[in-house]
């Protein structure tokens, strides 16, 4: 309440008493007088108190009912403001972005601008002539966070320098970082102008206004509803051809490593009304491919509307289980699925990340007949052993993944699998670790993501587990993670060498102008020469290839993480196989 006090009192409302007057009948004109100024006084109090805030201006969700006067081009604001309108507009200062960790933070810095734009404000992509940098966070591990503390040290350095020149630049801390670290981001550093939590980029416009008078500002609240469902992402990627769809926020496994049902906060699923617009809006632009976005990505439950909720339970995959209870009605990961991959049928639809839990065979069955759902499953595995997975409260045993993997394996034969492993976690042994290398060999994954445990404060295992596997233990079985993963990396990649593969052109290769990079339907990298070619069951003269274009390549050689080939002609989704019979390599032409 110290916070609200500048808003209640003002020096020139004085207290009143009540005081008994003595009348004398020579003074009765200074009495009249002196009754109007009292009451003029008391008049003048009513009137400030009327116009002030009140009650309801200070519970969240109260004031949003009231009604507000805004401007014809300005939409409603979520909640009421006390900064005049003018004061939260952009007048063209221009904001400059830094997005670290996950896609869901590309996909938040997406949102942040959307939301910035709306108010006026222009985007840089040069750090020098920025009045704005926000950096979009990530808490996940302790190297994420590392990198953002250096990153804002040079920040402050250079805005120091700034200062004595140019308008001073305000620095901004968006997401993750910002839910878990405010106390010290703000007052023990002092390094940031602006925090905003990941439930909170709407009331940016607002922190940078209070910023921009000479406060620091921030609101890391969590919110139970947000989705930002009525805000159209700004794509930021420069070809434009791919990009991020977030349908849910949040997660509810409270898996003991994890610190995301702390920064995220609870499981909400966006209506998948809007969900579809954003899909139709994307595919009118020209976009090829489209990543579905969420925490838990598959556990989509949309119950925004009243036939959506019936008394059905949400369906697990076989053998798993969640320390919650299970959910009953909404409209499920499948169904929107269904729904996504009829709106264009020469788009890719991807998604990420799942959980293994969310994968009933309704899910698997519809992966395998649509021909753009991609053939590509993300499994996070996180460990090989029972114990570990028990003290991660993951809700499988190996043997339970290790018979999704088989079942996902025989409905969709071609599939591409990849998966996320935590090495030294808490009260990991040896045997343990060498029961992990035994997963990753049996499964076979394309593409991994591995890491040393990183103790989080705020989850169960920081309370609860003991962080006591040495730095360079963990380190040494991280690396032997890695060999193992990319021995079996190269062995399933081997197999592809003399197919035929459909490639989304993405752009020039990083390392030669003279050829192009793409990606096939399991999400490999795929590397070939530059060259016109052929449009398919056209009669034409050959044509450019340029980022966007499905093209048919054929496999000559891989590695670890990418394959090598020749381009053959141009393609599409309708128009060819995204998996032929693999041919000699001395039969090409």
């Amino acid at each position: 309440m110290r916070a609200l006090k500048p808003l209640l009192v003002s020096q020139h409302w004085a207290p009143l008493r009540c005081i008994q007057p003595r009348y004398c009948s020579h003074l009765t004109n200074a009495t009249v007088t002196s009754k109007q100024k009292r009451s003029t006084v008391c008049e003048s109090f009513r009137s400030k108190v009327a116009s002030g805030p009140n009650f309801q201006d200070f519970v969240k969700g109260l004031s949003e009912s009231r009604t507000s006067v805004v401007d014809a081009d300005e939409e409603p604001s979520y909640k009421q403001s006390y900064l005049p309108g003018h004061l939260e507009r952009g007048n063209s200062r221009k904001v400059y972005f830094e997005t670290y960790g996950c896609q869901m933070n590309v996909n938040d810095t997406e949102i942040a601008w959307s939301i910035l734009q709306k108010k006026g404000y222009l985007r840089t992509v040069d750090l020098n002539e920025a009045d704005v940098v926000l950096l979009v966070t990530c808490s996940i591990r302790e190297r994420a966070e590392q990198t953002i503390w250096n990153r804002l040290h040079q920040l402050t350095a250079m805005k120091k320098k700034r200062l004595r020149t140019h308008s001073p630049m305000k620095i901004g801390v968006l997401g993750c970082m910002a839910e878990r670290l405010k106390t010290e981001l703000l007052e023990r550093e002092k390094l940031v102008d602006v925090l905003a939590g990941p439930d909170a980029y709407r009331d940016l416009p607002r922190l940078l206004a209070i910023a921009d008078g000479g406060q620091q500002a921030s609101n890391v609240l969590l919110s139970l509803e947000e989705t930002y469902a009525d805000i159209m992402p700004v794509q930021l990627a420069p070809q434009g051809r791919s990009a991020f769809v977030s349908i849910m926020r949040g997660c509810d496994n409270m898996c003991t490593y994890c610190i995301v049902p702390f920064t995220r906060g609870r499981e909400r699923s966006r209506p998948v009304s809007s969900i579809l617009e954003e899909v139709c809006m994307l595919s009118d632009q020209g976009v090829k491919e489209v990543t579905l976005l969420g925490q838990n990505v598959n556990s989509y439950r949309d119950t925004s509307e009243e036939h959506f909720c019936a008394s059905d339970l949400t369906k697990l995959s076989r053998g798993f289980k969640t320390i919650y209870q299970t959910k009953r009605g909404g409209l499920r990961f499948s169904d929107l699925l269904d729904r996504v991959s009829r709106i264009d049928p020469d788009m890719r639809i991807r998604f990420t990340s799942p959980h293994p839990k969310d994968f009933p065979d309704e899910v698997l069955h519809l992966i395998a007949e649509r021909r753009n759902i991609c053939k590509q499953i993300h499994l996070p595995a996180q460990s090989g052993s029972n114990q570990v997975l028990k003290a991660m409260r993951r809700g499988y045993t190996s043997e339970a993944y290790l018979d999704l993997v088989g079942n996902i394996k025989q409905i969709i034969p071609d599939v591409s699998l990849s998966s996320d492993f935590i090495c030294g976690f808490c009260g990991e042994t040896e045997d343990d670790h060498q029961q992990t290398l035994s997963l990753i060999r049996q499964v076979g994954y394309n593409t991994g993501f591995l890491f040393a445990y990183s103790m989080r404060k705020k989850t169960h295992a920081f309370h609860r587990l003991q962080d006591d596997v040495a730095a360079e233990v963990k380190q040494r079985r991280l690396e032997e993670c890695i060999g193992v993963f990319r021995e079996e990396a190269l062995r399933v990649n081997a197999a592809l060498v003399g197919s035929r593969q459909l490639v989304l052109v993405e752009g020039e290769s990083k390392r030669s102008a003279k050829e192009l990079c793409g990606r096939t339907d399991g999400n490999m990298k795929v590397i070939f020469p530059k060259e016109d070619l052929l449009i398919q069951s056209v009669e034409s003269s050959n044509v450019p290839v340029s980022a966007g274009d499905y093209v048919l390549v054929q496999i000559l050689s891989t590695n670890s993480q990418s394959l090598r080939g020749i381009a053959l002609t141009h393609s599409s989704l309708g128009g060819t196989l995204t998996r032929c019979e693999a041919l000699p390599v001395d039969q090409l032409t």
